[in-house]
C-alpha cells in the first residue's frame, strides 16, 4: 500500500460516524436512510458553513414539536414539497425520530467587517 497514513486518517475520521450509527434504534436508522435519500439536498449544506435551502433538521426543528414537524413534512410549505404521497406515515415518524437525535447546529460566526466600514444603525 502506497499511503498507509492516509488510510489511517480516513479510518480515524470515519470511526465516530460508525459508532453513532450503531447507537441508533432500528426506527432511527430507517429515518436516517430516508432523510439521506430525500431531505439532505435542501437541509444540509453542500460545504461546511454554507447556507442551506431549507432549515437544518435537528432536535430543535419545528420548535421540537413532533406533530408540527409531521404536518410540515406531509403537507409542505411555500418552498418545500409535501411528502404525504411519497412517504408512509411510519416513514415520516422514523425521519422525526432520527432528527431528534441530531444536535442543534451552531450558526457560523458573523462575517468580518471590511476595514473602515461603519456598522449600520
Amino acid at each position: 500500500m502506497k499511503h498507509p497514513a492516509a488510510l489511517f486518517v480516513f479510518m480515524a475520521a470515519a470511526l465516530p460516524f460508525a459508532a453513532s450509527a450503531q447507537s441508533l434504534s432500528p426506527q432511527q436508522a430507517h429515518g436516517r436512510q430516508i432523510m439521506t435519500q430525500n431531505c439532505n439536498v435542501c437541509h444540509l449544506p453542500g460545504n461546511p458553513g454554507n447556507a442551506t435551502y431549507g432549515p437544518p433538521l435537528n432536535k430543535g426543528a419545528a420548535n421540537g414539536d413532533d406533530k408540527l414537524m409531521k404536518e410540515v413534512i406531509q403537507n409542505g410549505l411555500v418552498r418545500m414539497p409535501g411528502w404525504k404521497y411519497a412517504l408512509k406515515d411510519s416513514d415520516i415518524d422514523d425521519i422525526i425520530a432520527y432528527a431528534r437525535t441530531l444536535p442543534l447546529t451552531v450558526p457560523p460566526p458573523p462575517a468580518a467587517r471590511r476595514a473602515g466600514a461603519t456598522p449600520a444603525e
